[in-house]
């Protein structure tokens, strides 16, 4: 796992083709605001969020984010535990994100 500033989750972003934006937020928070192009698996699902974690591609790099950093921090050392080589994860979290944001 990898804490990335957003600097650097941007940028690598940005140049990555293999990527996949994951936000581990609850539904309530997602519908407030959420990075474009995400997709959303609840980190507080338990098993449910393990389930659909088995159902992506491995293969892929995971930017993952939550509300401060902390559920997507947890959320890329469960990846990395089974078996996701590339997680990263994006410092203080949507709360202070300053790219585009979709609703």
């Amino acid at each position: 796992m990898a804490d990335l500033s957003q600097e650097e989750w941007v940028a690598q972003l940005a140049k990555d083709e293999n990527s996949f934006i994951l936000d581990v937020r609850t539904e309530d928070e997602v519908a407030e605001g959420h990075i474009p192009n995400m997709n959303n698996i609840d980190i507080h699902l338990g098993q449910g969020f393990l389930d659909e974690l088995e159902k992506l591609d491995k293969s892929k790099n995971y930017y993952v984010y939550c509300r401060s950093g902390g559920r997507s921090g947890q959320a890329c050392a469960i990846m990395n535990s089974v078996g996701f080589e590339n997680a990263y994860n994006l410092e203080g979290g949507f709360m202070n994100w300053e790219g585009e944001v979709a609703e």
